[in-house]
C-alpha cells in the first residue's frame, strides 16, 4: 500500500474510486466477466490464465479495471437484464431478429450462436431446424413464433431452461414439452404459432446443459485462485524462514562481539 500516498490525502478528502481496496466479491465479478470472454472466444486459455492471475493479485478496483477494458462487459456497463434486448457482441447495438425461412427446402440454426430476443420459423412445404443446445443467452426472455404450413419446425433446447408455449395445431401438431427451470435466472424460451397440416416440435434435448462449458471454465479457475493461494503460502513461509534465518545471524554476531 502506498502509506505517502494515504498520508498526503488531507484527513476526510474523499478516496478516488480507482484507490479502494479490491474485495473478493469485485474480484469474483471480474473473474465471472473473463469466464464468459474465455467461453464466447474472446480469450484464448493462456490469456485467461494471464488476466485471472493479475484478478487475484489485484489490490485496489484501479488494478482490476484494466483486466476489462477491451471487454464487451468492461467499463461497468450493465448486463441484459430480463427486459433488454440482446446486444451484437462488442457493439451497443441489438441483436436483429432471426428468421427462418423453408419453402419447399431446409433451412437450420445450430452450434455456438448468441440468440437474439426474437426468432421467426416459416415452414412451407419445408423443414426447419433450430439448435439452441450450444448457443449464448445475452438475455432471459427469448420468443420463437413458428409458422408451420404443410411443413416442420423442430427446437431443441437445453435440458436446464424453462420452456413455454402458446400456439395450436389445424389438422396438425403443435407439440411442446413445457418445463419450469430450477433456476430462476435461466434463460426462458416462448414459442408460439400454430401448424397447418404440418408440425411444431420443441423438447429439451437430453444431456445438454447450458452450464456444461462455464462448469469447466470455472473448476480451471478454482484450480488456478488454489493454485495462487498455495503460491503465496510458499513464499509467505520462505519469507518467515528468511526472517528467522537473518535472525540468529545478528544474535550470533552480537554474542560475539560481546
Amino acid at each position: 500500500m502506498d502509506l505517502t500516498k494515504a498520508a498526503s490525502r488531507p484527513a476526510g478528502a474523499p478516496v478516488a474510486e480507482a484507490d479502494i481496496r479490491a474485495s473478493d466479491a469485485d474480484r469474483d465479478r471480474i473473474a465471472a466477466i473473463l469466464r464468459e470472454a474465455l467461453a464466447e472466444g474472446r480469450l484464448d486459455p493462456e490469456e485467461h490464465a494471464e488476466r485471472i492471475d493479475t484478478v487475484y493479485r489485484a489490490k485496489t478496483l484501479g488494478e482490476l479495471e484494466p483486466v476489462i477494458r477491451d471487454l464487451p462487459a468492461a467499463g461497468g456497463r450493465p448486463q441484459p437484464g430480463p427486459d433488454t434486448p440482446a446486444t451484437a457482441p462488442g457493439t451497443g447495438a441489438p441483436l436483429p431478429d432471426q428468421n427462418l425461412v423453408a419453402i419447399f427446402s431446409a433451412a437450420s440454426r445450430k452450434g455456438r450462436w448468441h440468440v437474439p430476443a426474437r426468432i421467426n420459423a416459416v415452414a412451407i412445404f419445408g423443414s426447419v431446424e433450430i439448435d439452441l443446445t450450444e448457443a449464448v443467452f445475452p438475455q432471459q426472455q427469448v420468443q420463437i413464433t413458428v409458422t408451420s404450413l404443410f411443413g416442420s419446425v423442430e427446437i431443441r433446447v437445453p435440458e436446464n431452461v424453462t420452456l413455454r408455449s402458446n400456439g395450436s395445431g389445424i389438422l396438425g401438431s403443435f407439440e411442446i414439452d413445457t418445463h419450469e427451470a430450477a433456476d430462476g435466472d435461466a434463460p426462458q424460451i416462448q414459442v408460439n404459432g400454430f401448424a397447418v397440416l404440418g408440425s411444431v416440435e420443441a423438447r429439451p434435448k437430453r444431456g445438454a446443459l447450458i452450464s456444461d462449458l462455464r462448469d469447466r471454465v470455472w473448476q480451471n479457475h478454482r484450480d488456478l485462485r488454489r493454485q495462487l493461494r498455495d503460491e503465496h503460502r510458499e513464499r509467505h513461509e520462505l519469507l518467515r524462514l528468511d526472517r528467522l534465518e537473518r535472525r540468529d545471524r545478528f544474535r550470533k554476531r552480537d554474542d560475539r562481539g560481546r
